[in-house]
């Protein structure tokens, strides 16, 4: 029965395609309070998320500071997008 429930815990923080994400500090291919889909997975690490036009996408992360994609720009300045899970599953 801990199992079962630990599962339940760990997959509702897992992120699969299709999952839509929160933009909660934005950037210029991001907006903050916009909601993006997750599109294929590229790697353990990385994952298309889909930017809402023409099918464009960035790569996305998640790791224990939460769900990002990363802009790095020539002078190590950093515009990153920061995205949180929205979770339509419900457990009892």
């Amino acid at each position: 029965m801990i199992y079962l429930l630990a599962k339940k815990i760990e997959d509702k923080n897992m992120i699969n395609t299709g999952d839509k994400l929160l933009c909660r500090i934005g950037n210029n291919c991001y907006l903050e309070g916009e909601t993006y889909i997750v599109g294929k997975f590229v790697n353990g690490r990385y994952f298309e998320l889909m930017t809402g036009s023409n099918n464009d996408h960035w790569y996305a992360t998640m790791n224990n500071e939460g769900i990002y994609v990363r802009f790095n720009a020539m002078r190590d300045e950093f515009s990153d997008a920061w995205f949180d899970k929205i979770n339509n599953q419900h457990y009892s």
